[in-house]
């Protein structure tokens, strides 16, 4: 069964919008485990505009399933990682403007920077994963890294089926096809392969059952419905959707 990874990155959105002390992200940490997340994310910008070095440290020392620091690959961040010391680091591009993150890490042609950045996250221990689009270039230059470990971007995948995957055209065949196709890649050549970005609970079936898929990052979509029906029942109806038995 494919694991689902929570990112309550927007529950911090909702606290700094206001500078207040609630939502928690921490007590929302809880929550999604205890409805059933396999591992809680965050993604610790260098604008600081949701999540707070404060919220990683205390969620370091609160999730009981596996913390999940995604972060750009600057000596700042490394620094933190290394100091706060999650179970995993994913590797992101960032950009200041962008409202989200757009495309995957460029690898190829940076293979030397990113593999030292990796080395030096292993010495502490931290397992590496990078954020990269579903290009086989990209699997190959990760691979030159030494990671382990990729996370293959669903953006292109998710606006190609923003509504009902029954009223999607052509192209979301063929996104779906490269993701498909990236994951068989990527786990001949030995690689772990999880997936996220723009997941939502009607295109989130087709990517959790591609067989080689072993867990989903899911954060926005999951967030907004909780605003509807409460963060426990959101997550519980992930799972639903990725094609898991929950008890009642």
């Amino acid at each position: 069964m494919t694991k689902l990874g929570v990112n309550i990155d927007h529950i911090a959105t909702i606290r700094q919008v206001r500078q207040a002390l609630e939502p928690d992200p921490v007590a929302a940490a809880i929550v999604a485990e205890l409805a059933g997340a396999d591992g809680i994310t965050v993604h610790l910008r260098k604008d600081r505009r949701h999540i707070q070095d404060s919220d990683v440290r205390r969620l370091r020392e609160t999730v009981t399933t596996r913390l999940n620091l995604e972060m750009a690959a600057t000596p700042e961040m490394l620094q933190i990682a290394l100091e706060l010391r999650p179970d995993q680091v994913t590797l992101v591009p960032e950009k200041e403007s962008e409202v989200t993150t757009q495309g995957g890490l460029s690898i190829a042609g940076s293979v030397k920077p990113v593999a030292a950045a990796v080395r030096n996250l292993a010495k502490g221990k931290i397992q590496v994963s990078l954020f990269i689009d579903p290009d086989p270039e990209q699997i190959d230059a990760s691979v030159d890294t030494g990671v382990s470990m990729i996370e293959l971007n669903t953006r292109a995948y998710s606006e190609a089926c923003p509504k009902s995957p029954d009223l999607a055209g052509a192209e979301f065949k063929g996104e779906l096809m490269k993701t498909v196709q990236a994951a068989e890649r990527a786990h001949k050549k030995g690689l772990k392969i999880l997936a996220g970005h723009g997941l939502t609970y009607r295109n989130v079936r087709f990517i959790s059952d591609i067989p080689e898929v072993e867990e989903l990052n899911i954060g926005h979509n999951i967030i907004a419905r909780a605003a509807l029906v409460g963060l426990d029942r959101a997550v519980r109806e992930m799972l639903q959707a990725m094609g898991e038995k929950i008890d009642d």
